[in-house]
């Protein structure tokens, strides 16, 4: 229920790779070309990446990306190797507010979630940094260590058949993603790769991911796993 990408590569500004390209998140927050679920992602957004001591910085708005004047000011100035970035259109009954947009973070990882799960089927977690669905599977994905993902992705789409549970995570040097229920497309560039739920242009490189698969992104190498349960 959201449009998410990673970079990992050389120093790129979050500027373009969100606001520059012609079909961006900056786009895809009002007019996505590919999403099945939601006509567009005005419930917030948010962009995390990695300082040069590797450090993870967060710059979250329960506003529309199209509406952050700020953002679209500083966003060229800043640069880094690792970003995670995300619009979102909250499922009925979320919160809607800063905290409960991606990416979420244990100070060592920047998580995105584009889907939904029912919050009965996830145990409660004393760090989930909001109540929506997004937040507590992050939360559990933490807990429970970023080499588990795809067996934590398999568990709980056992235990809600329904879910949808595409995940970015990065941790500045490496970056892990599932498909699960919704789409996902790999960019191999020459200074680094994005994945994303969508090709923000026309690029005939982008390659579409195929569902229920782990991808791990690493010294600008792309290895693709199908996960367990599909």
């Amino acid at each position: 229920m959201c449009r998410h990408l990673a970079w990992l590569g050389e120093p790129v500004s979050p500027a373009a790779l969100m606001l520059d390209p012609p079909s961006g998140l900056l786009v895809q927050s009002y007019a996505p070309r590919r999403q099945k679920h939601g006509l567009m992602n005005a419930d917030g957004w948010g962009v995390g990446f990695f300082d040069d001591d590797g450090v993870p910085r967060r710059w979250r708005s329960a506003a529309p990306l199209w509406g952050d004047a700020s953002f679209a000011s500083v966003a060229p100035a800043l640069f880094s190797r690792c970003v995670v970035a995300a619009v979102r259109s909250a499922s009925v009954g979320m919160p809607i507010e800063a905290s409960a947009s991606a990416p979420f973070s244990d100070g060592t990882w920047l998580l995105s979630h584009n889907g939904l799960v029912d919050r009965a089927v996830l145990p409660a977690a004393r760090h989930a940094e909001s109540t929506n669905d997004s937040a507590l599977l992050a939360a559990l994905i933490f807990e429970r260590g970023l080499d588990t993902l795809g067996q934590t992705v398999a568990a709980v789409a056992a235990d809600d058949p329904n879910a949808r549970l595409n995940i970015l995570a990065a941790n500045g040097s490496r970056v892990l993603a599932t498909t699960w229920g919704d789409t996902l497309a790999v960019l191999r560039r020459d200074d680094g790769v994005v994945l994303a739920s969508e090709p923000y242009d026309d690029d005939p490189a982008w390659e579409e991911i195929p569902d229920r698969h782990l991808v791990e992104v690493s010294d600008a190498h792309v290895h693709m796993t199908p996960l367990k349960g599909s």
